[in-house]
């Protein structure tokens, strides 16, 4: 390479160089501000006041910030467990060679991924209104029920709905990525499980599952990563009984923009951002073991 190409490449940095800016001012800049508000008190009219570490004591004593952290906790359980069996399931089945369209089955069921939360959380709003809804009208005209339900106003059920609206927009994503796993099986593999003998239920069992399960993991990792920013569908229920939809995010976003104590929804940003990092490090640290145990299983035979 001569000195003349050097000084040409060195062109294609200022292309990256808008990227940079983009993210210092857009990325960097209010990450470290936030941490620097976090130790103010401000309500974004007059100038901060240095209050050191006053508004990360009130956080560990705030037992509202627990009750949110126990609320997202709840909806992703409802959401999360529900939503991995369909996905794998489905998975599962749409890659049998007997199922025909199953690329249109594939499609549809990923069609909730592309609606955006916001507009989901406002039909889910109106379906659910316990005076007007298209719920309670179905169910009374089927006569499963006789008065309409109250849904949003029972703090369990509205846990239940946004749980339930969350696996139904989400599981055709992660079924998406158990498929990809599944193919990535050889179809050799299988093959060789038939000759021994071995019936489906041991391959699914003993195969297709060991061989997957990093695929598994990731699903878990990432749905951790996401399940603790659930945000937009409980602010679009609006106020349901006790704030049982209340999550750790909706608990930020309520501090800062309604209540506008800047410094201490700073401080909860922060404290959210703890609690991600420490579960995703105790799953990624999970993953590490059941991949060392994926190994082990790899290496037994297939007895029928």
């Amino acid at each position: 390479m001569t000195a003349g190409n050097v000084k040409r490449n060195r062109i294609g940095y200022y292309f990256i160089v808008p990227y940079f800016v983009a993210f210092l001012i857009f990325g960097l800049y209010p990450i470290l501000y936030s941490l620097y508000i976090s130790f103010t008190n401000w309500n974004g009219f007059s100038s901060p006041v240095f209050v050191g570490l006053q508004n990360y004591v009130r956080l560990i004593h705030d037992t509202a910030f627990y009750q949110s952290i126990l609320t997202t906790l709840i909806i992703w359980i409802i959401s999360i467990v529900p939503q991995l069996i369909l996905a794998l399931g489905l998975a599962i089945l749409l890659n049998e060679k007997f199922i025909r369209g199953k690329h249109f089955f594939r499609a549809v069921f990923y069609l909730p991924n592309i609606v955006t939360p916001v507009t989901i959380g406002v039909l889910a709003a109106l379906m659910f209104d316990w005076k007007t809804g298209s719920v309670n009208k179905i169910l009374v005209a089927l006569h499963i029920i006789h008065v309409p339900v109250n849904w949003l106003g029972h703090p369990f059920l509205a846990q239940v709905i946004v749980g339930g609206i969350m696996c139904w927009q989400y599981f055709g994503y992660n079924m998406l990525i158990f498929t990809a796993g599944l193919q990535s099986i050889p179809n050799e593999v299988y093959e060789a499980a038939e000759m021994d003998g071995a019936t489906r239920f041991q391959i699914a069992l003993r195969i297709t599952m060991p061989m997957i399960r990093p695929v598994i993991l990731f699903t878990a990792v990432t749905s951790v990563i996401g399940g603790m920013q659930i945000f937009d569908v409980p602010l679009m229920l609006g106020n349901t009984a006790g704030n049982s939809t209340q999550t750790m995010v909706s608990y930020l976003y309520t501090t800062g923009f309604k209540r506008f104590d800047y410094g201490y929804a700073s401080a909860i940003a922060y404290g959210i951002f703890i609690l991600i990092m420490v579960m995703s490090l105790v799953t990624m640290k999970l993953s590490s073991r059941k991949n060392q145990t994926v190994v082990s299983d790899r290496v037994a035979p297939v007895r029928a």
